[in-house]
C-alpha cells in the first residue's frame, strides 16, 4: 500500500470523496476532509483544492475533535 505523506498535492487523492461541514461559508473558506483507503484522514483547504493535503491517522483526528468539543481551542477564534 502506498504511504501518503503530509503536504501531498490533493490532486493525487482524486479517488476520494471530499466533504465539508454544513457550517462552512459559501465563499470557499472551508476545511474539507476525506477518508483514504488506508483509513487515514486527509484535510485540505477548499480555496486550494489541488493541495496541499495533510494526512492524519484516525487516532490523531479523534484526539483533535475531542479537544475541540471540550473547548481546548476556543482561544484561537
Amino acid at each position: 500500500m502506498e504511504q501518503i505523506r503530509n503536504g501531498v498535492s490533493a490532486d493525487l487523492l482524486s479517488d476520494v470523496t471530499w466533504r465539508k461541514s454544513k457550517y462552512s461559508g459559501a465563499v470557499g473558506n472551508c476545511v474539507e476532509v476525506a477518508t483514504l483507503k488506508s483509513g487515514e484522514i486527509a484535510v485540505r483547504n477548499s480555496r486550494f483544492p489541488s493541495g496541499p493535503a495533510l494526512v492524519y491517522t484516525r487516532e490523531e483526528i479523534a484526539a483533535f475533535l475531542a479537544g475541540a468539543k471540550d473547548g481546548e481551542f476556543d482561544d484561537v477564534l
